[in-house]
């Protein structure tokens, strides 16, 4: 079985980082969709996009950073984007309500993005990469984790691109629950890793 082994994203080369990025959808948006109060393909350019993610990474500094990178027998894989609800601005900018839910609240961390790089795809990475935002968040002091999967209805597919946010089962097997189901599709999902007070 090969060996899945994540660090946070700044303990990583930049030259993962950019292996993980380099392929596909997320070559464009560089995880900023939900990073940019506005519109990611009308209000920010391709070097602005490039340019955030190196400086959100921190890669070779002590951090902050925006994710973890996941390795499949010590080669980068994988990513998933995990920090502080706040540092999403969109996710307060938009009118859709999972994005405002419990503004109040404290200690909530999001899950946003998950890459996964060509090669590697339908191998089930995207469960370790979960998984491991739970043991990650333990260890920089979130108090909550909170995701916002899709689900489609029985019998539909994904459409293109929308798994990036993460699937329903991937969040479950994790440890996540449901908390909220505000539109047919999405979910909110929660793993309270601090007992509230």
């Amino acid at each position: 079985m090969p060996e899945f082994t994540w660090v946070p994203a700044n303990q990583a080369t930049a030259e993962d980082v950019e292996a993980v990025f380099a392929t596909s959808g997320a070559a464009k948006c560089r995880c900023q969709a939900m990073k940019v109060p506005g519109w990611i393909w009308r209000d920010t350019t391709q070097e602005q996009r490039d340019v955030a993610l190196v400086e959100q990474t921190a890669c070779g500094t002590a951090g902050p950073t925006s994710g973890l990178i996941g390795y499949v027998d010590g080669e980068a894989a994988g990513w998933v984007a995990v920090e502080p609800r706040e540092n999403y601005p969109r996710l307060w900018a938009r009118k859709q309500p999972w994005m405002r839910m419990d503004p109040e609240l404290e200690g909530v961390w999001s899950v946003t993005c998950f890459v996964v790089r060509k090669g590697w795809r339908q191998a089930g990475l995207t469960y370790e990469l979960a998984a491991a935002t739970v043991e990650y968040g333990a260890q920089v002091g979130a108090r909550v984790l909170e995701g916002y999967p899709i689900e489609p209805p029985p019998g539909k597919t994904v459409i293109w691109d929308e798994a990036s946010v993460g699937l329903l089962q991937v969040f479950l097997d994790a440890g996540y629950d449901v908390v909220s189901s505000p539109t047919l599709r999405r979910r909110v999902v929660r793993h309270q890793l601090v007992a509230p007070a």
